[in-house]
């Protein structure tokens, strides 16, 4: 008797949760009533609200670095500011492309007109940029992607203001021989080459 009413009890209490996630989340996330999709559901809007604070930290920093001076004159950043991309120090990759058996693989690289980041999840790319609102960027995009043998499966693009989060899942294409510095890389200069 006392195991069936504990379980009572966690059912009782995992219903009131699921209200409360529910009730807190846009309704358009949550597909049916069931506890998977509205778990699914809170995932998805949990993401999407991670993407616009990582796109409303960049225009922070991207308004902090264009702040004026002491001496009162703004500073404004140097045309060709690419840094070397940074990769986290636990992963394992060939050079001459991507290792699809590495657990995690990250490169990143930012600069005062994006930021630019692509994880390897699977056999796909995971890229997200963050920058300030170019018209037409996202076809260069899309279109370098396609020339060095990606296939874009899905687009997100979040925006606030004049800051915008694209965040692609890309297919790594047999014959692609970039590394994952290396796509981070010719994302950024995609960007760059537009502000010239």
């Amino acid at each position: 008797m006392s195991h069936i009413t504990v379980e009572r009890n966690r059912r009782r209490q995992m219903n009131e949760h699921l209200k409360v996630l529910r009730s807190l989340t846009p309704c358009f996330y949550i597909k049916r009533g069931d506890q998977a999709s509205i778990i699914g559901g809170v995932i998805e809007f949990i993401k999407e609200l991670h993407q616009v604070l990582h796109a409303l930290e960049a225009k922070k920093q991207r308004k902090s670095s264009l702040s004026p001076s002491p001496n009162g004159t703004p500073t404004t950043p140097k045309p060709i500011l690419l840094t070397q991309p940074t990769i986290t120090p636990h992963e394992h990759h060939t050079p001459s492309g991507f290792d699809l058996n590495a657990k995690e693989l990250v490169a990143c690289c930012n600069s005062p007109v994006a930021g630019v980041e692509a994880k390897i999840a699977g056999s796909n790319v995971i890229l997200k940029v963050v920058s300030r609102r170019i018209p037409g960027q996202i076809v260069r995009v899309i279109s370098m992607l396609e020339r060095f043998c990606f296939e874009v499966l899905h687009i997100n693009i979040s925006s606030m203001e004049d800051t915008v989060l694209y965040s692609f899942v890309i297919k790594i294409g047999v014959e692609c021989q970039l590394s994952v510095e290396e796509l981070v890389v010719e994302v950024q200069q995609s960007f760059f080459a537009e502000t010239i």
